[in-house]
């Protein structure tokens, strides 16, 4: 039983919890409560902590490095690792929490239970200091409940603190449902805090020689009455988004007034204690007063503004031989495969969608990147300049991180929040050399904006969707990520998908095929379009994604 945790015990912590992640992975990823198969929570996990033992292992001195303590360099080298290697929000979210802990004993002597409790609290404001607004049942709410139950505990020696914070945090997994409708519905815990329970079991047993008996926790039941409405910002009508220099105090502020005129408030930060790089996102009405709140906290820059009712299609693209536009003067003289020293990186998974992208000059990454693979796409651009369009949330919250990441190479990164890969293919269509790069990504955010996204797929398992109850094989036809149709026809429910889409109008519609679309299910939706909508564009492209069968794009 150790009565302080130091740099050995360090390393054997994340062993043993990168093992017990292994040991649950398919456990944790079956916690998604979404029908379609695409749970990857507890990979995301796993392949963040692998990152960071792979950064202990490239240290084999873990000793003091004249900064920190010898456990304290070891946290750093995890933590660092770790936000490397941060794959979707539960990975990054992870490595916030193994920076607020490396951040807190760095400097301490000796961790005993006093010092702990006060390293998981920091870990859980490190986590919570993104989001203006936290969704309570998910992580975030795991980690604060293991923070609360290690304070109570303080008083005591290091192995009573450690199990105090696993028990409370059991406890709080268990009451997930309770504050998440969609976890309710599924009959689920959180699977992101699954994760961060298991890690702290590991914890224990690093601490005390003993291996904790945990279970799957049983959610509570909790009757229809309770569960609270899901709502999607139904009172805004913009989506203001841009990056933004100043002061921490500065930006709490502006934090507080964006969270007085709208809603969906995020701000990520670097984490410098004076003038960092903050990204900014919020749902308003009034986009000046969003902007001017920013203008009042520092510089904000490559500002984007997204109409949510604007179905207008962009401004028809050059042709793809048509000789480049004039460079920038500022970035005449940068090198790079992209024209004035700029580039473009884009998530995609699709041996068709790669071609595509890489027809629009972008250089593609597939599958999950980590923050380090994305880093490196940044990087082969050779630009100085460089847009990201991360196809999906979870590659989202890695993107912002490799913004911060360049900034500090000085590489300049500007993350358009794309959804799907029609919305990449609609914003690189309208890319102008010839523009300012800020205007640039203005237009390519407002391009991706206007192209409202779907995709058919079968459903993995059974499920009870917003459309209704589903069975596992339906076809599902998905919305902005959310299922409008059940259906048991592939074709037919990808015809009704368009018809309903088109209904809201529309000029162009773009259709990815998957790999396992049958033949002639593209060919089926344009003759329909062709005959039901005449005046209607339709571009029709292999797209070889997996899962889904069809991805529609209408402008």
């Amino acid at each position: 039983m150790l009565d302080t945790l130091d740099a050995a015990a360090v390393r054997r912590w994340c062993a043993s919890g990168l093992a017990t992640l292994k040991r649950h992975q398919r456990e944790i990823d079956d916690l998604n409560v979404y029908p379609v198969p695409d749970g990857d929570t507890g990979t995301n996990l796993v392949l963040t902590l692998t990152s960071a033992q792979q950064a202990l292992a490239m240290d084999l001195d873990t000793g003091a490095d004249g900064t920190s303590t010898a456990h304290g360099h070891a946290l750093r080298l995890l933590a660092r690792g770790a936000l490397l290697g941060a794959r979707g929000n539960s990975g990054v979210i992870l490595s916030q929490i193994l920076r607020g802990l490396a951040d807190a004993l760095g400097p301490v002597p000796e961790v005993r239970g006093r010092e702990l409790a006060a390293a998981l609290r920091a870990a859980s404001s490190a986590a919570y200091a993104a989001v203006a607004r936290p969704v309570e049942g998910t992580l975030l709410t795991v980690a604060s409940a293991a923070a609360d139950a290690a304070e109570r505990a303080a008083d005591g020696e290091l192995p009573a603190v450690a199990r105090a914070a696993a028990s409370g945090a059991a406890t709080a997994l268990a009451r997930t449902p309770e504050q998440l409708p969609a976890l309710a519905r599924a009959g689920v815990v959180d699977a992101g805090g699954r994760g961060l329970c298991l890690l702290l079991d590991a914890l224990v047993e690093v601490v005390t020689g003993e291996s904790p008996v945990t279970c799957p926790p049983t959610p509570r039941s909790v009757p229809p009455s309770a569960v609270a409405r899901e709502t999607r910002s139904p009172g805004y009508a913009y989506e203001v988004q841009f990056l933004l220099d100043a002061e921490p105090e500065a930006v709490r502020r502006m934090r507080d007034e964006l969270d007085a005129i709208g809603d969906s408030v995020v701000v990520v930060g670097d984490g410098s204690p004076t003038v960092g790089t903050w990204q900014v996102h919020v749902h308003v009405d009034d986009v000046g007063a969003a902007i001017e709140a920013g203008v009042v906290a520092g510089r904000p820059y490559q500002i984007s503004v997204t109409r949510f009712a604007d179905q207008r299609p962009p401004e028809p693209a050059p042709a793809p031989d048509a000789a480049p536009a004039p460079l920038d003067q500022d970035t005449a003289t940068e090198p790079g495969p992209a024209s004035g020293g700029r580039g473009a990186v884009v998530v995609a998974t699709g041996p068709g969608i790669a071609d595509l992208l890489a027809g629009e000059r972008a250089v593609v990454v597939s599958g999950n990147p980590s923050t380090g693979e994305l880093l490196d796409a940044v990087r082969a651009t050779g630009a100085a300049r460089v847009v990201v369009l991360p196809n999906d949330p979870d590659a989202q919250a890695v993107a912002n991180q490799v913004a911060v990441e360049a900034h500090r190479a000085g590489v300049k990164v500007s993350v358009v929040p794309t959804r799907s890969p029609v919305q990449a293919l609609a914003a690189l269509a309208v890319r102008d050399p010839g523009r300012r790069f800020e205007d640039d990504v203005i237009a390519m955010a407002e391009a991706a904006g206007a192209c409202r996204h779907a995709e058919v797929c079968r459903a993995g398992r059974d499920a009870l969707t917003v459309a209704g109850p589903c069975r596992a094989g339906d076809v599902l036809a998905l919305v902005e990520g959310e299922v409008h149709l059940i259906g048991t026809d592939l074709v037919e429910t990808s015809v009704a998908l368009v018809d309903r889409m088109l209904g809201g109008g529309g000029e162009l519609v773009t259709l990815l095929v998957g790999a396992d679309a049958p033949d002639g299910l593209a060919e089926a939706v344009r003759t329909h379009i062709a005959g039901r909508w005449p005046f209607v564009e339709v571009h029709t492209y292999p797209g070889g994604q997996p899962r889904y069968s069809l991805l529609v794009g209408v402008e």
